[in-house]
């Protein structure tokens, strides 16, 4: 039985002064620089997150057309940017992908911190557009870190192909 959804309460708002295009095209380059506006009735939840290297934003998927939330197998599109054609791309399930397109418009991006100045939070490396509501921030904390992970065969291979493409080290 399929629960029903709701839009959840933003917190803040996403700034970046790029277009949708080239906040796409930025995960080549490891994301965007912009700024968390953090409405006011929230800004004294801010209070302590100075220190913090990273946060944790989470947020809503607002520019996903409505036909992603029934979305459940993908292939990672992005790849087509470095010439791959999409047939050659694995379909796999959206919960193996970061895909915006998914059943629920969910989006997680970790930032770094630049400078906080009131209820303004500076960040680098995000992949959201402008205008993207904040639903929640936490901070990035050390207990967090994950020394040993594995991937499917599948990933391992996109990721190798895009090392070779890139150049370097990529986020898929």
């Amino acid at each position: 039985m399929r629960r029903e959804c709701f839009d959840a309460c933003a917190i803040g708002v996403v700034h970046v002064p790029h277009t949708d295009e080239e906040v796409k095209a930025s995960w080549l380059t490891g994301g965007v620089d912009g700024i968390v506006e953090v409405f006011e009735e929230y800004a004294e939840g801010l209070e302590g997150l100075e220190g913090f290297s990273h946060i944790i934003l989470i947020t809503w998927l607002h520019k996903a057309p409505p036909e992603a939330r029934g979305v459940i197998k993908v292939r990672h599109r992005r790849f087509t940017r470095l010439g791959i054609p999409l047939e050659d791309l694995p379909e796999v399930g959206v919960f193996a992908t970061d895909s915006p397109h998914r059943p629920n418009l969910i989006g997680l991006t970790i930032a770094r911190v630049t400078k906080i100045e009131g209820r303004y939070i500076h960040v680098e490396g995000i992949d959201l557009f402008d205008g993207t509501p904040v639903l929640d921030i936490k901070p990035y904390e050390p207990g967090m870190v994950i020394e040993s992970v594995t991937m499917p065969e599948w990933y391992k291979r996109l990721h190798r192909i895009l090392k070779e493409k890139a150049g370097k080290e990529l986020r898929i």
